[in-house]
């Protein structure tokens, strides 16, 4: 199936300040917005990053119903596709479970399917003279510019938390259904943690999720903890893209965005991993940015520490050097840093 990322769904409990942060922190601008009586919708991004932020004015508007069973988090994986009815039809006949039939208008054709959790991925197909961000009923607004050139401007990756014993199944149904392929697979163990990953992807290469469960004959873990605080299985952090690191990374911190940090010791034996880091490894530790290579090259992340009331969703801003993978190195020191922020 011929895929793309088209925009993140996040349901809120209240859309103008989740957007004025996302602003703020983040040099996100908010470019168009719908209201009727029932909800609430503003879209926000940069370049092509298109989050669609949602609070529900009704008990029973889906948004409504998400954030009461999981708090703020994302609700759909939205997929551009050339024909969305078709999309849906080849969805449902190999088992996808269905959401929402065909529907058009202004232009654009929608229609969705159940994805993990309550998370659905809703297909969209717009004519060709249709603006690629539009969404009907939305009204255009210009952007207001607020934190402009922070560098953020995709999505790297969406990494997902699933109950145990379903990876398996949730892996085979990207594949099966939706067409996507894996790229990675791997056993990671903490301590006396551990869990199981898989990473699919789309063939255009701009829908990326790692899929992770946790392995339940070991201890409870952080994914374990994320499955009980947010009800189910759910995306935990969104990764956003950036070419460089650590202006991002410099220009949020003075917007008063918060990062998890890092331990001395993980720097110390950093020059022994990467001994020729594009960013120094001072600057790296003055910032609390991770550094990790692959066979391809380097990369660069940091994670955002969570303003969830439930402490569940995060950000991480990534920069590829070459690395087409996603930091197993770093794990142990995430890991770390959450569990130094429980405490």
């Amino acid at each position: 199936m011929n895929t793309g990322l088209d925009h993140v769904c996040y349901h809120v409990t209240d859309v103008h300040a989740t957007a004025a942060a996302l602003e703020r922190g983040y040099g996100f601008t908010v470019y168009a917005e719908r209201t009727d009586s029932s909800a609430t919708s503003v879209c926000v991004g940069r370049d092509r990053v298109r989050l669609v932020l949602t609070q529900a004015h009704a008990e029973d508007h889906p948004a409504a119903v998400y954030t009461t069973r999981h708090g703020d988090g994302i609700a759909d994986i939205a997929l551009s596709v050339p024909d969305a009815a078709a999309a849906f039809e080849h969805a449902v006949a190999r088992g996808a479970r269905p959401i929402a039939g065909p529907a058009s208008a202004d232009g654009v054709t929608t229609a969705a399917i159940e994805g993990f959790g309550d998370v659905v991925h809703t297909f969209v197909e717009r004519s060709a003279d249709v603006d690629g961000r539009h969404l009907p009923g939305f009204t255009a607004r210009p952007g207001t510019g607020a934190g402009a050139g922070m560098g953020l401007s995709e999505v790297d990756h969406l990494a997902v938390c699933l109950e145990a014993g379903t990876l398996k199944d949730t892996v085979e149904f990207y594949r099966q259904v939706l067409g996507f392929h894996v790229v990675f697979a791997e056993r990671i163990l903490v301590g006396t943690q551990a869990m199981n990953s898989e990473v699919v992807r789309n063939s255009a290469g701009d829908v990326t999720l790692t899929l992770i469960e946790p392995d339940t004959d070991l201890d409870p873990g952080q994914i374990d903890t994320f499955l009980k605080d947010h009800g189910g299985s759910g995306v935990q952090h969104i990764a956003f893209a950036s070419a460089d690191i650590v202006r991002s990374v410099t220009l949020m911190r003075d917007a008063d965005v918060e990062f998890l940090t890092t331990p001395e010791s993980y720097y110390r034996a950093l020059p022994a991993r990467l001994p020729a880091s594009r960013h120094d490894v001072d600057t790296l530790n003055a910032l609390n940015i991770l550094g990790d290579e692959d066979h391809a090259g380097q990369l660069f992340q940091i994670f955002t520490r969570s303003v969830h009331p439930r402490a569940t969703l995060f950000f991480e801003v990534i920069e590829r050097a070459g690395a087409q993978l996603f930091g197993s190195g770093n794990i142990k020191a995430l890991y770390e840093a959450v569990d130094r922020v429980g405490e």
